[in-house]
């Protein structure tokens, strides 16, 4: 074994918007006792769903599923004004879990179809993001996922279109199919902010550096987490000589570190820290080696909860 150093990237792990959606399936489970249902997977990461589960969340496909007056959750991914209606239909007690930075790029399309624009919506079709903000309107939006996508993108004006983005995109990639989208639509618009987060961002920043220093680079995450695999993505193409996506420990193979002399891990923005540690552990174990964190951006942003939640915990407090 060769194996002579461990590198962990700074930031890695939980984003404000998993942190502020896990607290709101607790503090419903907490308010409103078992069993709550939650719309989709909370966040794309199994043992995050597994926990809650354990816990008295009961984890659905579809509204159809949740008998009528339930307390119900909606994923951090967000849903589109179908799922809503469909809920209120049941009289379902509707806590929105979606992170208010997918909300903004909901607003961003009822706001630009409003004035007359259609969107092209960069992302991945099947993605529950993806499906949720394309529902807010439809006939109005055309979802591309690759720079290829661009020559078939056809619009009713090229004066008036407008690009947006799932939030959790590599930067680059993005940043290309936006460039190809230019060079199409010269009046193509752009919104104000980028809609990738913060912490996509932040992440993919990290790794790029991460993958200078190690060899491998092992990548903690679901396989349905668009960041995480954006992450294995983005380390690949910054030169890591490998770079590998690993749901928990049990999945490394140890032939994956012969001959090779460094590594380095980092999580997804849905991926809780106790996995990381359970890889970093087994690294460990394979011999003395150092062990280093890089220096990286320090996170502070915080989301309040929703006010329904807070209005529930108000009411239930004053009948107590």
């Amino acid at each position: 074994m060769t194996l002579e150093r461990l590198i962990l990237a700074k930031p890695r792990g939980f984003c404000a918007g998993v942190d502020r959606a896990i607290e709101i399936v607790e503090k419903a489970l907490e308010l409103f006792g078992r069993p709550v249902y939650v719309r989709k997977e909370i966040v794309h990461n199994r043992y995050v769903v597994e926990g809650l589960r354990e816990k008295g969340a009961i984890f659905v496909d579809s509204i159809d599923e949740i008998p009528p007056g339930a307390t119900t959750i909606f994923s951090a991914h967000g849903v589109s004004p179908q799922v809503w209606a469909e809920a209120k239909e049941k009289k379902l007690q509707i806590i929105d879990a979606t992170c208010p930075l997918v909300t903004k790029v909901h607003f961003e399309v009822k706001r630009f179809v409003k004035e007359g624009y259609h969107i092209i919506l960069i992302g991945h079709e099947d993605h529950d993001e993806i499906i949720g903000t394309r529902g807010e309107a439809p006939d109005h939006i055309q979802v591309i996922s690759n720079v290829n996508d661009v020559e078939s993108c056809d619009v009713p004006d090229p004066e008036k279109v407008v690009c947006l983005t799932q939030t959790t995109l590599s930067v680059d990639d993005a940043a290309e199919i936006i460039k190809a989208l230019l060079k199409k639509f010269p009046k193509l618009v752009l919104p104000h902010k980028d809609d990738i987060c913060y912490a996509t961002q932040n992440r993919q920043v990290a790794v790029k550096d991460l993958a200078n220093m190690a060899e491998l680079i092992l990548v903690i995450g679901s396989p349905n987490s668009s960041n995480s695999a954006r992450l294995r993505e983005v380390a690949a193409a910054a030169g890591a000589k490998k770079a590998l996506l690993v749901n928990r420990v049990v999945e490394i193979d140890p032939a994956w570190f012969e001959n090779v002399t460094s590594v380095g891990i980092t999580a997804g923005a849905s991926t809780p820290e106790f996995l990381v540690q359970e890889v970093l552990s087994y690294c460990k174990s394979l011999g003395d080696m150092a062990v280093k964190e890089i220096d990286g951006v320090e996170e502070d942003v915080k989301f309040v909860l929703p006010q329904e939640l807070v209005r529930f915990s108000k009411v239930l407090t004053s009948r107590g």
